[in-house]
């Protein structure tokens, strides 16, 4: 029996290859199996190809190494109270805000030296202004693993000369700074190449195409809050640009300036490049004016605040310099009645945003305003949280306890925060936490303030309108989402702004109704992590620095429009009805109206018609 069946199926194997069923079924799904399965493994193959390739082929990092600066171990005999410039001496007296220890002397420049800085700038931008894309990758590419490898030494050295915290220092300084460097390595170049542009009608002859060319020298003017964040910036997109740069670092931040100018200059230097074209200057306000009008400087960044922009823009206008300003700001945290389920989320990025590097943070959150419906809850908890803010300097060798936020840059700014927050009680704010300068047991010339909660805070108060710079909560209430963005938009600031509540209609609305550069939905400053355009409006400045628009901000864009097909030899040719002297002026406007409709009058008919009148005028 066993042997029939065996018979009969091969006997019916046999006829279906015979009739071709067989090879309709079984073969063609092993043929088809069999040709997906090589397809897969072909195109994992060339996957990976492209990846070896892509790496094998990306520019070399070269190490290289810098020695940090020294705290100086002798202070001046009149050291006391710590201050930048003491009397009868020009040099800058750096120090430390958390301790008040003196960390040395700079020596600031003179006019003749932002000369000398400018031309050196100058001679190595010209042969930089001619290496490739590839060449400024690798630059950046052995300054983004140097910073990896010395971040700790970078980051004590930045909070050594802001006061900052070393989790606030890795956030505001490292972080920024790789990710700058990691989207310019890998995005740089196609902001940069030149791009293509539509033509028209009557144009169809032309190639349009946009280069972005280096400036040459550009400059920065940076502010002290984030010292090496700040400096590195702008050297990174203008660089890579193909520009040199000078960059006037803070006198409050002098001491870490050169120390994060050498590592940029390092990365230069180890790739074969003329170190020269960076350059960073000290220098007091009144020397600054020789660098912010002077002839061979091509663009300026300014950043730091609205009195001193106004200066700025003025010197730079004698010489018709272009300016990007970023002035700070008033950001604004609306917290919407539907955010009441995501309030313990909300609140521990609420704390990072008004506490971060002590409240010194042009994006950070200025004015909490909350819907009723969250209102009372926002304050209890955050009442609970600020009240356990410990103030210190995380940079001892054992510290006894944890820290959790740092010094300000300095006092200067202390009898201003304290006179606010007094007017803005007498107005009927309430005070809950905080509100005066801290004397710190152990660092008695540290430069502290008290993490301050202030509320029932509204619009008119003044607290509400400036720019505080500091570790101050301000929570407003507001009746409805429209009024939320009525009070976010009514100080003339619009640098940043964040919005909390449930995906949907409302949040959108409301975030596209906020007065600023940048918003970010259910988070706090995301738009610097992903570098999209940095910038804002009215009082906060103009202009876009970081992303695409910043680093093309960094070129003279030029336009350039050439002959499609020259070589069979259509050209642009005057008319002989046009050429000068004109033989009749009738005929000629009756050509140039017969162009114009041609090129422009809707509807085949009308341009088959206005053919005819261009063929018979011409």
């Amino acid at each position: 029996m066993a042997s029939l069946m065996s018979n009969v199926g091969v006997q019916n194997l046999i006829d279906r290859m015979i009739d071709g069923s067989l090879w309709e079924n079984e073969l063609e799904t092993m043929l088809l199996k069999f040709a997906a399965t090589g397809l897969c493994f072909t195109m994992l193959c060339l996957f990976g190809a492209v990846k070896f390739t892509k790496w094998y082929t990306s520019e070399p990092v070269i190490p290289y190494t810098v020695s940090p600066p020294q705290k100086s171990t002798n202070p001046p005999p009149n050291w006391g109270e710590p201050s930048i410039k003491l009397s009868g001496s020009s040099a800058i007296h750096c120090y430390a805000p958390a301790t008040g220890e003196f960390l040395g002397l700079v020596n600031p420049s003179t006019a003749a030296g932002i000369d000398r800085s400018i031309q050196q700038a100058q001679v190595a931008q010209e042969k930089w202004a001619r290496t490739t894309f590839s060449e400024r990758r690798q630059v950046l590419r052995t300054l983004l693993a140097f910073i990896l490898k010395n971040q700790e030494e970078i980051l004590r050295i930045a909070c050594l000369d802001s006061g900052k915290t070393m989790i606030d220092a890795t956030l505001g300084e490292t972080l920024t700074t790789v990710e700058k460097l990691r989207w310019t390595i890998l995005h740089g170049e196609k902001a940069l190449k030149p791009e293509r542009r539509p033509t028209n009608l009557l144009m169809m002859y032309k190639e349009n195409k946009v280069y972005y060319e280096p400036l040459g020298v550009v400059a920065a003017l940076v502010s002290w809050n984030y010292p090496f964040h700040n400096l590195m910036g702008p050297i990174i997109s203008a660089i890579f640009a193909g520009n040199g740069i000078v960059v006037k670092s803070s006198e409050s931040t002098a001491w870490s300036a050169n120390y994060f100018t050498v590592i940029a200059r390092g990365a230069l230097s180890v790739c074969g490049h003329d170190p020269n074209l960076v350059q960073t200057v000290v220098c007091w306000p009144q020397v600054a004016n020789h660098l912010t009008c002077h002839p061979d400087i091509a663009h300026i960044t300014f950043i730091g605040s609205r009195p001193v922009a106004h200066h700025v823009a003025a010197s730079a206008a004698k010489a018709l310099i272009p300016v990007v300003v970023e002035l700070g700001g008033k950001d604004a945290a609306i917290v919407l009645d539907s955010a009441a389920p995501d309030i313990p989320r909300i609140i521990e990025i609420l704390m990072r945003g008004v506490f971060q590097s002590s409240g010194q943070n042009c994006v950070g959150i200025e004015r909490i305003i909350a819907g009723n419906a969250v209102y009372d809850k926002l304050i209890t908890l955050l009442e609970t949280r600020i009240r356990k803010i410990r103030l210190g300097s995380d940079l001892d060798s054992a510290p006894t306890e944890n820290v959790d936020m740092g010094a300000m840059i300095s006092p200067a700014s202390f009898s201003r925060l304290e006179a606010l927050v007094k007017s803005a009680v007498a107005d009927g704010a309430r005070l809950i936490v905080g509100g005066s300068r801290y004397n710190h047991p152990v660092y008695k010339h540290g430069s502290y303030f008290q993490p301050t909660l202030l509320v029932d805070v509204t619009a008119s108060m003044e607290i509400a309108k400036e720019e505080c710079f500091g570790p101050i909560c301000v929570v407003m209430r507001a009746a409805s989402a429209a009024e939320a963005v009525e009070i976010a938009n009514s100080p003339n600031f619009g640098l940043g702004a964040s919005v909390f509540g449930a995906n949907g209609y409302e949040i959108n609305e409301v975030a596209r109704a906020v007065r600023s550069g940048m918003v970010a939905v259910n988070d706090f400053g995301a738009y610097y992590a992903v570098q999209l355009p940095f910038g804002g409006v009215g009082g906060s400045g103009y202009g876009r620095f970081a992303g695409e628009e910043g680093l093309r901000g960094m070129c003279n864009i030029k336009g350039i429009c050439r002959d499609r097909w020259s070589w069979m030899g259509v050209k642009t040719a005057i008319p002989a009805p046009l050429r000068y002297p004109i033989p009749s002026t009738r005929t000629g406007r009756k050509l140039v109206t017969a162009i114009v409709d041609l090129g422009y009058q809707p509807g085949a008919w009308a341009k088959v018609k206005a053919l005819g009148r261009l063929i018979r005028n011409s």
